[in-house]
């Protein structure tokens, strides 16, 4: 069990490494789509370096008016 914890977390630090690299976190606007595409490239983990590029579309209701 503690072989697939640690599985886990190295996994999920270069996802991290990843989303670093390719200056996700250095923006000041978040909308829905930033946050999506940053926290798939993070679960993505070591895949983003074999190809894989993860980005979310969402779109947010506008208030009425």
């Amino acid at each position: 069990m503690r072989i697939l914890g640690a599985l886990i977390v190295i996994w999920l630090i270069i996802g991290g490494l990843a989303a670093w690299q390719r200056g996700y976190f250095g923006g000041a606007g978040t909308t829905c789509a930033e946050i999506g595409t940053v926290a798939v490239t993070i679960v993505a983990g070591p895949l983003n370096y074999m190809g894989a590029n993860p980005q979310i579309q969402c779109e947010l209701p506008q208030p009425s008016q």
